[in-house]
């Protein structure tokens, strides 16, 4: 395995668990290596220590080595195949964007940065939670390719993001969940000032 990948995920992935993007029961990362090879992280990966024992090597048909990848290999699998810019991927569970998810329909920054760099963010609605990682592979891909955006959040689940760096998505997921801190803070401001009046 190339050690400059392995150490690109590694730095990513630490941040994004100090963050609490990615945990221990949620998150994937993944980075193209061929037209039909990627590495991802393996089920029992834990993010605050990727090594390279913590990734495997996957094709693009399913073999042994799937049992012990991500649950999550079949969806990052689709995008490579069918979005050539994806050079990366990232599965992510922000709790302030996970939270806004719930009970909204879209997420309209107030922020600048997110004014700027997001504008407005649908949420996706996957409906039944029983069905929806026999429907993910599908439906992540279908979105992204009628949206034509690099970035989904989805309902009560997290946030798929893929690019060409791993910098960049780290980038676009910390703006996102400051903008839903900051909408869930002004949130709390106005509820405060009806409790007073």
């Amino acid at each position: 395995m190339d050690k400059n990948i392995v150490n690109y995920i590694k730095n990513f992935s630490l941040s994004m668990y100090r963050k609490n993007f990615i945990g221990i029961f949620h998150g994937s990362i993944s980075a193209k290596i061929s037209k039909d090879r990627f590495i991802i992280n393996k089920k029992e990966a834990v993010f605050d220590n990727i090594t390279e024992e913590s990734l495997i090597e996957i094709r693009d048909r399913e073999d042994y080595r799937w049992k012990e990848a991500s649950i999550d290999t079949k969806i990052h699998l689709n995008i490579y195949k069918n979005i050539s810019e994806a050079k990366y991927i990232c599965y992510a569970m922000p709790e302030f964007t996970t939270s806004y998810s719930i009970k909204n329909q879209l997420i309209i920054p107030k922020d600048y940065f997110g004014y700027i760099f997001l504008g407005e963010v649908p949420i996706y609605d996957l409906k039944d939670f029983s069905t929806w990682y026999q429907r993910a592979d599908r439906e992540i891909y279908n979105f992204f390719k009628k949206k034509n955006r690099n970035m989904m959040v989805i309902k009560g689940y997290g946030v798929y993001i893929y690019g060409r760096k791993l910098s960049d998505i780290a980038k676009k997921l910390a703006i996102l969940e400051n903008s839903c801190k900051i909408l869930y803070r002004i949130e709390l401001l106005k509820n405060s000032i009806k409790a007073k009046s």
